[in-house]
């Protein structure tokens, strides 16, 4: 039976600042989407005390989002939150989210809105879908026309609340003024869910079960567990919970080309955005958000864009001393017309502010890296004075910008095996910066009596000093990372057929189930890998390690690749060959930023 919804709207004024709870926002736009016909979010709104006694009105931070408007950051995640900067810490803080303390005394109001299927938002829970951008949608045009707003929204927050930014901004939602998607992935196929048409499952796993299903409208036992709070209207059956969710661990599993509806109604244009944009990327986001920070940046429509570059853990450098006032300055200058830095004035602030990584500080330390890794400026992405340089991969494992001519092959075991190709020692510093690409010639032969059908190609690029030891990157949950990453299933290897003036750098494909290709035995393709965009500064004497494999090497974390049917051992148990002679082509493109 449908649950009777409730008016539990609550104002506390006795604080710093108004607190209101489970403000119903009504969705005009966003039809219902089960059989109880409700069409409402609910939402926290904080807001600067004279906005109740005086009716003074301020911009607006809106997020939307699956983890809980009402569960604590210190519940969330604890040992983040004690490590969190003192001043974006307080009784209101959530995961990744601005804090209302700190924000309200800034002159911002803030919008926490629960998405629908989740915390006290009744509905279907489907995560990322065409549903979740229409109801953000009408959340944002709601804090737009309150009496308390300024007509001004601006989208700030991490993660989650940082890719379903890029969505609602190509929807243009009245009154949206600019956006900082920090950490946030754009393109949901080729970011998250399949690294080169290869299902990235384990993140997704943890992911759903520990932050999303866990949290879904109806669902009883959240108070108990300090997971926010049991739903107001009460406790729906686990045959309603089941019809009252899209389960993306099913869903990413079960849908595997964007032609497929799932994804097709996921899909967007970053050309449709016009707001500005301050895109945030994490260059230790080597398995999720750091290529769709970057791409987002590249492909948007915005008069006013800029892209900016960190370094450090995934959850703490939101909160920065340094890194508030960029998004504070940048904020001021859209919603409140307060430019000190001159955002919005065309050429005023370079488009691209990027932290170099230079020297070895560790991993995981963020004092260290901080005093470490200097930052510049860039006019543009790409940079415009970067040189592309083939480093060759030989027979004998070395990695040259010279070819080997010696011809012969390669194998390694799949889907297990690796091989490891090293550069001789670098005579100067080199940089690296940008979209590095790797073109191999492979085919696949039997092992074992084994029918295999496809390839997996796993592409690492690691950083090693004079002495030999690997110098480690801090990855997203504060482990040791490589340099960058790269995938490939061989199969689908045919090249998009959109073009525009990045889409061979990106060596980027369509992923449709038209595209499809079959990869017959001993028969050799050659194909380019798309590897992320990256920045690493050589010094002299340092080596450059590729590794190729067939599955997960180190510094992958959360984000391994194992699902037993998208990687089953019928499909791929064989031997990964590699071509060497002749014509075959295998090749490192190194993006390299010439010294000055």
């Amino acid at each position: 039976m449908p649950l009777p919804i409730l008016d539990l709207h609550k104002i506390d004024t006795s604080g710093p600042y108004v607190v209101e709870t489970d403000v119903d926002i009504p969705l005009p736009t966003a039809p219902p989407n089960t059989e109880h016909q409700v069409s409402l979010i609910r939402a926290n709104v904080y807001r600067p005390k004279d906005s109740f006694t005086d009716g003074k009105r301020y911009p607006v931070l809106v997020t939307y989002g699956p983890y809980g408007k009402d569960i604590p950051y210190s519940d969330f995640q604890p040992q983040s939150f004690s490590e969190l900067n003192p001043k974006h810490r307080s009784v209101h803080s959530a995961w990744e989210t601005p804090d209302p303390a700190y924000w309200t005394a800034q002159g911002y109001a803030i919008v926490r809105a629960d998405e629908r299927g989740t915390g006290q938002s009744p509905g279907k829970l489907d995560t990322m879908s065409v549903g979740t951008s229409e109801a953000f949608f009408d959340v944002v045009e709601w804090a737009a026309a309150q009496p308390w707003s300024t007509g001004k929204v601006g989208l700030l927050g991490i993660s989650y609340y940082a890719g379903s930014q890029w969505r609602v901004a190509a929807r243009r939602p009245k009154g949206l003024a600019a956006i900082v998607p920090w950490e946030g992935m754009s393109d949901y196929y080729r970011d998250r869910v399949r690294h080169g048409g290869i299902l990235s499952n384990d993140f997704i796993a943890w992911w759903w079960n520990r932050q999303v299903g866990s949290n879904q409208y109806g669902l009883a036992g959240r108070t108990a567990r300090k997971w926010g709070l049991d739903s107001h209207e009460g406790n729906l059956s686990a045959e309603e919970l089941e019809a009252n969710r899209a389960d993306q661990t099913i869903d990413t599993a079960k849908n595997q080309f964007r032609d497929q509806e799932y994804f097709r109604s996921r899909d967007f244009n970053l050309s449709d955005i016009e707001v500005p944009v301050l895109s945030v990327a994490n260059w230790g986001g080597i398995l999720l958000h750091l290529r769709g920070n970057v791409v987002g940046y590249m492909r948007a429509g915005s008069k006013f864009k800029y892209l900016r570059f960190i370094t450090g853990r995934h959850d703490l450098p939101f909160f920065y001393e340094e890194e508030v006032k960029v998004q504070q300055s940048f904020l001021d200058a859209f919603l409140k017309g307060e430019d000190n830095m001159g955002w919005s004035i065309a050429g005023k602030v370079p488009a691209v502010d990027l932290s170099l990584r230079k020297g070895d500080p560790g991993h995981n330390n963020a004092e260290a890296e901080l005093a470490t890794f200097p930052r510049r400026t860039e006019n543009e992405w790409p940079i415009k004075r970067t040189i592309y340089v083939d480093y060759h991969l030989s027979k004998s494992l070395v990695l040259s910008p010279k070819k080997d001519s010696t011809a012969g092959t390669l194998r390694y075991e799949a889907p297990s095996g690796r091989l490891h190709f090293m550069s001789a020692p670098f005579e100067e510093e080199l940089e690296i910066t940008g979209h590095p690409s790797l073109t191999i010639t492979t085919s696949l032969s039997t092992r074992d009596g084994s029918k295999p059908t496809d390839i997996d190609i796993f592409v690492t690029i690691h950083h090693y000093d004079s002495e030999g030891k690997e110098v480690f990157y801090t990855g997203t949950t504060g482990e040791p990372v490589p340099v960058v990453k790269g995938w490939l299933r061989v199969s689908r290897r045919a090249l998009s057929k959109k073009k525009d003036e990045f889409s061979d750098l990106l060596v980027e494909r369509d992923y449709l189930s038209t595209d499809v290709q079959k990869v017959e035995l001993d028969t050799p393709y050659t194909v380019p890998i798309e590897i992320w965009p990256t920045q690493v500064v050589l010094a002299k004497g340092d080596k450059l390690g590729l590794v190729v494999a067939s599955c997960d090497t180190e510094g992958s974390g959360l984000f391994t690749h194992t699902h037993k049917e998208d990687r089953s051992e019928e499909k791929l148990k064989g031997w990964n060959n590699i071509h060497f002679g002749g014509d075959f082509e295998n090749f490192l493109r190194l993006p390299i930023i010439p010294r000055v």
